[in-house]
Order: structure tokens, then sequence, then C-alpha cells
């Protein structure tokens, strides 16, 4: 791939690292708040005396949440940039954390788990733009698949680190110390985060309320690679985050009878496999751009039919094999997801990035919230039965691939013609 960077584009380096990675600690520490749930699952059961669709009500409730603000969250980090949206999530997750600590009652902690979505929401799209303002467009793909591999390293702190604290000090102890956190990376974010590179400043835009947003929306929306890109993140992550985030320890202790430990090394596996597959995915996309679409369809394929093997086996509980490779292979879905972003990342113009991310991420917490709630419903529909509960995950996967192979081609010819449109442009430059 040409290495040559566009005109304007940033020059990257050290210190656009150096902003980066201060961005990107403040999402690693929401998704470690995010996923906190997914490993006290169990103990919130008891702590509240809740069934499986009212807990599942936690996570469908914080990724509703997180869902419908993504829209308006692009909006305004297309409006007000990255250090103020990044604080003020850090200052609302940190908030729903210790809310989460303390709450006596099934409502409170609900309001709390509500309130750090709110704050969670606003960090991942920040992200993104914090990329594209600081590091060249031929690093965009590998930049995101990283910013992907730090919110899984958050995952891994979950299921490593909170799980232990849950069980050594208790719930209130392991979740108010763990809200220290996000009281570290605000103020690392107020004190040092830069938006952008000196002589890089955005063009100024006309942000004229109501009228604005609705240009915004309706012009990310028109383009194909933005919905092509949303259909993307929406099939490719959630059966990974629907297994991390709440069901996959309930499934592996009562359905295949497990040990907690046990599960909660397999659970290790997915987010261990989603950093290394991260990586890899990165650098296939960042040299060969046409690969983007087999990886998704590829990861899709591999996901549905190791569940179905997994679900369809003939034994009581699947052998250990398996539930390995299927942990394994479900860590390919966080960084299928992310290759949504390389689809509209190239197909909007810089003033609707935020935007355009910010309806990408809708889909997968779509998917995710929805798949969250009908395993629920059928658990305690069928009395348990893990069988049908899960099979929600290829109904889902199923409407994906239709809209993603509907998309495909209008998408493809839209990027060619923006694609040469910019070598003209470039051309033109004066020297």
């Amino acid at each position: 791939m040409n290495s040559a960077t566009l005109p304007g584009d940033p020059p990257g380096g050290r210190r656009a690292i150096a902003m980066w990675s201060i961005g990107v600690s403040v999402y690693f520490v929401a998704v470690i708040f995010r996923t906190s749930l997914g490993v006290a699952g169990l103990d919130a059961v008891e702590r509240f005396h809740v069934g499986a669709s009212a807990l599942s009500t936690f996570s469908i409730l914080q990724l509703l949440v997180y869902a419908g603000m993504q829209i308006p969250v692009g909006l305004l980090v297309d409006r007000l940039g990255t250090k103020k949206v990044l604080s003020l999530g850090a200052v609302l997750f940190t908030l729903g954390q210790l809310g989460f600590a303390f709450s006596p009652s099934y409502g409170m902690a609900l309001a709390s788990r509500a309130l750090l979505g709110c704050g969670d929401a606003l960090t991942f799209i920040s992200v993104l733009r914090l990329g594209t303002r600081w590091f060249p467009a031929r690093r965009g793909p590998l930049v995101a698949q990283l910013a992907g591999l730090v919110g899984m390293a958050g995952n891994l702190v979950s299921t490593l680190v909170i799980a232990r604290l849950l069980h050594g000090i208790g719930w209130t102890a392991a979740f108010a110390g763990s809200a220290l956190a996000g009281a570290v990376v605000l103020v690392l974010a107020l004190l040092f985060l830069k938006d952008h590179p000196e002589g890089y400043e955005p063009a100024p835009s006309p942000h004229q309320g109501a009228g604005y947003v609705r240009r915004q929306i309706a012009a990310s929306w028109r383009e194909p690679g933005t919905r092509l890109g949303m259909w993307v993140h929406f099939t490719t992550q959630f059966p990974a985050m629907v297994f991390l985030l709440l069901w996959g320890l309930p499934f592996l202790v009562q359905a295949q009878g497990l040990s907690r430990a046990t599960a909660g090394e397999l659970l290790t596996l997915v987010v261990l496999s989603n950093m290394v597959i991260g990586l890899v995915y990165g650098q296939i996309v960042a040299r060969h751009h046409a690969a983007r679409l087999p990886l998704a369809l590829g990861t899709v394929a591999a996901t549905a039919l190791m569940w179905a093997v997994t679900l369809a086996y003939p034994a009581e509980h699947a052998p250990m094999w398996l539930l390995v490779v299927l942990c394994a292979v479900l860590g390919a879905c966080g960084p299928a997801s992310m290759l949504g972003f390389d689809f509209a990342r190239p197909a909007n113009p810089p003033e609707r990035q935020g935007t355009a991310s910010g309806i990408t991420n809708m889909g997968g917490f779509i998917a995710s919230m929805t798949t969250l709630f009908a395993v629920g419903v059928l658990l305690d529909a069928t009395g348990d039965d893990y069988t049908v509960a899960f099979s929600a995950v290829f109904v889902l996967q199923t409407l994906g691939v239709s809209q993603i192979l509907r998309l495909r081609g209008r998408a493809a010819r839209r990027e060619r013609e923006r694609l040469v449109a910019s070598r003209v442009e470039t051309v033109h430059v004066p020297a």
C-alpha cells in the first residue's frame, strides 16, 4: 500500500501516540466498568434476588442507553471535540460504577448501570475521532483495531482482576475500588489531552441547531458505506458481546457443568483471542483493503458453525476441546466488528466522521441488546434451556448477512467514485 500521506493528513509521530494513549486509556477504563457485570452475574442474582430476565435487564438497559446515544455522541464529538466529550464520559461512568457499588436495591442498581452506559457511550467514538485527527488516513484501520484491542484488555481486567476482587473483598469494595481508575483517567484527560495537532484544526462548520443535526445524520445515512458498516458491526459483534457481557459465565457453569474458575479461564481465552486476531485483522486490512468483507463474512460463518456444533452436541456437556475452539472463534467477533468503521470512514468527509461512526457503532449494540433480552426471556420460558435460548444468535446473523449482501455492491461503487475524485483533487493541489 502506498505509504505517502494525503494532503492535509496529520503527521502522526510520538506526540500523536501520547495523545491517543490518553484517550484510549479512558476507553479502557470504560470497558472495565461495562464488562464488570459479566463476572458478577451470579453474584447479582443473589444480591438483588432476581431471575434471568431481570438479570439481563441490567445489560439491556446499559446497552440501550449506549446504542441510543451513539448518533448524539457522534454529533457532539464533531461539534465539541474529543477532550470535552471524553472528560464528560469519564465523570458519568465513574459515578455509575460508584452507584452500582453502593446500590441497596435492584432499582438503584439499574439506574447506576444506565448512568454507566451513558458515560461509556461517550468514549469509543471519541477515541476513533482522536485517531483520525492525529494519525494519517493510511493508519486508520490499524489504529481502530488497536483501540478495539485496548478495549478487550479492559475486558481482560474484568475477568482476571474484578472477578478476584469480587470474591476476595466483596461486592461494595470491589466496585467502589475500581471506580478510582475512572478518577485517574479523568485527571489525565483534563490536564494533557489535545484534540488535534497544532496547524491541523478542523475547518469551522456552521452548527445551527436541529437543521444541522438533521443534515449531518441524513448525509451520513445516505452513504451506502455507512449503512454497510453498521450492518457489518451489527452482525459480527454481538455473539462475543453477549457471551462476555452476561451469559457466557452462566452458560459454562450451569449448562456445561464447569467450575467458575474454569469458566473464567474460557472467558479470558475469548479476550486473548480477540487481542491476537485484532492485530492480525488490522495488518491485513491496512495492506489489502479488499479483505474487509471476506474477513467479516468469514467470521460470521465461523461463529455460526461453532455455536451450531456446540449447541447440537449429542452429549449432556460439550467436550472441553469444543468449548475452547468456540471461545477462540468468538475472539474474532470484536476485530471483525471494527471492520464496519473501515467501510464508514472512507464514505464520509472529516466533518462527518463522528456522526458516521456513531451510526456504525449502533449496529452491534442493538444486536447485543436484542440478543441479551431474547436469551433471558427464552431461559425463563424454557426452564434454563440454553440450546433454545442461544439459537437467537442465528436469527440475528441471518438478518445481518442479508443486509450486508444487499449493500455491498452499492458501497463498493460509491467508494471507488470517492477514491477517483480524491486522486483528481490530489493531482490539482498546488506544490
